[in-house]
Order: C-alpha cells, then sequence, then structure tokens
C-alpha cells in the first residue's frame, strides 16, 4: 500500500460498567492512534474497539470456570523449524485446559520459543498456572472482564504468549457453551482457507525434491530462509521454479541483511528472475529507517512487498509501520500479541487498508487451528503461512480442521473443535 490517503485518529478507551460489583469494573484507558494531520475522532469502549463477531457476547456471557489447569506439550519435528537464526527440533509448549461449570471445556497452547523470547518451558508453566488459579477461584464474570483481568495477570509484550494460550482456552470454551464454531464467532467469512508452506533449511537437492512435492499437493506458496549466502539462495530459488514454476515465495531474511545489502539483494534476485515474492523482515527490528528505504526500493523499483514481522511487536508499532509507510503487509502471529490484542491490530489496519500476513511460531494443531479459525472467519488476511503442524512428527490434537493439501477445512463442531489427548500429556 502507498502512502494514506485519508488520515484517521482513532480514540479508544474503555467506561465502567454500570451491571458489574465496583471492585471489578476495568480501568479506563486511552489509546490514540493518527496517522498523518488530519483528526477524525472516534470514542468508542474497550469491547467496542473492534466489530469482530463475538463482541455482544464478550459483554453478555458470563465466565464460571469450574477448572483450569496446563501442562507441558512436547512434541518431536520431522524436521528442523528455523526460528529466527536458529533451529528448533522439537515442541516444548504448553497446553491450557478451562472447564466452565456448565462442563464445556476450551483449549489453548502456549508458544514457547526460548531462543526468540527468552522464556521457557518451566516459566511458561508458572504464569499459565497463576492465571488458571485465578480464573478457578475468581466469581462469575462477564467474558470481557475475565479477559481484562487475564491481561492485567499477564502484560505486554513480555507474557504475550503465555496470555494468548489462556484467552484461547477462554474463548473456546464459551464458544463452545453457545454450540458456535470459532470461524463463525469470529466473522464467519469463510470456513476454509489456503496456507503456504515452509521449507526447512536442508540441502539444495533435498529442498528441490521438497518444492515438488508441494507442487503436487496444491500449495502454490512456499517460504525459505534467506540472507546467508546470498549466490547459493538465488541457486536454491531457481531450482525451486524449475519444479514449480508458478509458485509464490516468501523469503524471510529474519533481519539478515544491512538496508545496503537488502536493496542489492533485490537487484541481483530481479536480475535473475526471481520476481514473484515477498520480502520479510529485511533488516534489523530497530533499523526503521532501513526498512523505509528497502520497502520504497521493494515497492516503487521492482513491484515487491516488504513484511515487517520482529519489527513490530505492539500496537504501537503497527501504528508507526502505518503512519510511515515502513512496510506494505503486517505480519501477525497470535503468540506476539494475543488474541485480542491481534483483534485491535486487525481493526487497525483494516481501517488503514494495510495488508496484512498471519504466521505462527512452532505450535500444534492446537494454536495453528485457533488462528486458522480466526484467518477464515474475519476473512481480511491475504497472506496465510500457518503449517507447523504439518512439519510435526506427530501431533497429539484431536480434530479442529480438516487438511487436503494446502487447504484447510474447519468444520461446524464447536468452539474450535479440536482437543487435546490430556490423558497421555505428562504433568
Amino acid at each position: 500500500m502507498g502512502a494514506l490517503s485519508s488520515p484517521i485518529s482513532l480514540f479508544l478507551f474503555s467506561p465502567k460498567q454500570n451491571n458489574v460489583p465496583t471492585n471489578m469494573q476495568r480501568h479506563q484507558r486511552v489509546i490514540k492512534f493518527c496517522v498523518n494531520n488530519v483528526m477524525a475522532k472516534s470514542t468508542v469502549s474497550t469491547t467496542e474497539r473492534t466489530s469482530f463477531g463475538f463482541k455482544n457476547l464478550t459483554e453478555t456471557f458470563w465466565v464460571d470456570v469450574h477448572g483450569a489447569e496446563g501442562r507441558p506439550l512436547n512434541v518431536i519435528v520431522s524436521e528442523a523449524i528455523n526460528v529466527g537464526s536458529e533451529s528448533v527440533e522439537k515442541v516444548e509448549n504448553v497446553g491450557v485446559r478451562i472447564e466452565l461449570s456448565n462442563g464445556c471445556v476450551g483449549w489453548g497452547e502456549v508458544a514457547v520459543v526460548p531462543l526468540v523470547g527468552g522464556d521457557d518451558q518451566a516459566k511458561a508453566l508458572v504464569k499459565v498456572r497463576e492465571a488458571c488459579q485465578f480464573l478457578r477461584q475468581t466469581p462469575p464474570m462477564t467474558l470481557n472482564l475475565a479477559l481484562d483481568e487475564i491481561a492485567a495477570i499477564l502484560p505486554g509484550a513480555e507474557f504475550a504468549s503465555v496470555r494468548t494460550g489462556v484467552e484461547m482456552a477462554l474463548i473456546d470454551a464459551v464458544a463452545s457453551s453457545i454450540d458456535v464454531p470459532l470461524w463463525r464467532l469470529f466473522g464467519g467469512v469463510s470456513n476454509s482457507l489456503s496456507t503456504a508452506i515452509t521449507i526447512p533449511s536442508v540441502s539444495p537437492s533435498e529442498t528441490t525434491e521438497l518444492a515438488s512435492k508441494y507442487c503436487k499437493l496444491g500449495f502454490k506458496t512456499l517460504k525459505l530462509k534467506v540472507g546467508k549466502d546470498l549466490n547459493a539462495d538465488i541457486e536454491v530459488l531457481q531450482a525451486i521454479q524449475t519444479v514449480h514454476p508458478h509458485c509464490s515465495l516468501i523469503l524471510d531474511a529474519n533481519e539478515g541483511y544491512s538496508s545496503k545489502e537488502a536493496i542489492e539483494a533485490l537487484g541481483k534476485l530481479n536480475d535473475k528472475g526471481i520476481i514473484h515474492f515477498l520480502f520479510e523482515q529485511p533488516v534489523h527490528r530497530d533499523d526503521w529507517k532501513g526498512l523505509r528505504d528497502v520497502n520504497n526500493v521493494a515497492r516503487d523499483v521492482y513491484g515487491i512487498n516488504v513484511i515487517a514481522d520482529e519489527s513490530v511487536k505492539s500496537l504501537v508499532d503497527v501504528q508507526k509501520v502505518i503512519k510511515e509507510n515502513l512496510a506494505s503487509v503486517i505480519n501477525i502471529k497470535l503468540s506476539k500479541f494475543g488474541v485480542m490484542g491481534t483483534l485491535e491490530i486487525v481493526e487497525v489496519a483494516r481501517l488503514c487498508g494495510m495488508k496484512l500476513m498471519i504466521d505462527g511460531m512452532v505450535e500444534t494443531r492446537l494454536a495453528t487451528g485457533f488462528a486458522g479459525h480466526l484467518a477464515a472467519g474475519l476473512g481480511c488476511f491475504k497472506y496465510i503461512n500457518l503449517n507447523s503442524p504439518l512439519l510435526l512428527l506427530e501431533d497429539p490434537v484431536v480434530g479442529g480442521y480438516e487438511v487436503s493439501g494446502a487447504i484447510y477445512n474447519f468444520v461446524n463442531a464447536r468452539g474450535q473443535g479440536g482437543f487435546l489427548k490430556w490423558s497421555t500429556i505428562s504433568w
């Protein structure tokens, strides 16, 4: 997207709720979002801050938690998955189970990636269990108040992944209570989506074999890591295009280039005929000027979209990217923003016409399924890369969605329709 022609100013705050006890009333907060110079003010409550389907539900459904717990969720991957500059060979996440007094159960997953967030499974478990204890001991409250309390216990970017897992389980349990699949709850635009597939760091010949395999399975977009050796990358990319000539590519540099190097890489790739791709996070996350410089050249000279991933860690960062035209696409990961934070960011991006991509960490079908329900239901994500369960050696999750090549079909089961084989998950 180019420079915004209709600047927007959006004020969001939460007033006190008159129908709940005083000690459960939320604090007011104001978030000011201003793009360019024109001020167009809009005042809405926190529960009205987005237009997603369960707005009314958050205000009217009273949550009465009967049971809540978290357990380690460990799975081996079939091939090492690149996360940042490191490789992950096993999933060491946390599963979350919440049961309401009506017997309905919701499931969530905390993505734990120590190499990225500096966290570990043990610390995540402690925080999950803290949130679960609160939910078990607290009197019934509306869903929006429960979600606000969870956000207070697990605040900010530091606990975003843990917050995500608890939010997932709570929302899933509520959706099950009203007998609605999550994709309908989030807007009902679609009950299916098509995902890209990530090719792990393997030999050039194995990469070509995988590209050929994925072509036959119907994957139209492949994601690869680049940046360590551009000449070797170009060789691999040319080989991929030989066996999968009509595929699109997401080239993820994982902050690996300086802006000068990234611009040079764009020129070399173009010279070699590699043109149908997205360029993800080409420079260091804090190099805002470099990101803008690369985005300008990529968009204006080569017609390439640059994706901001690691640079975007909060709503404030999203505002900056939009206001200063730093990237053409924002990569959304639920574990980076939380479910409610993601919905807020989606609404801001929609207002401004910013392109969105949804991605995941190294997760099972629980987190991937929830993200898929959300993406299909909202229908506003132009690019989708939710494939880590396809790279797992096993998956302890039953149901949730049906897989046919690159297509995920979400069934009409209650909530997300999937559950953990809880009895097989160790304490």
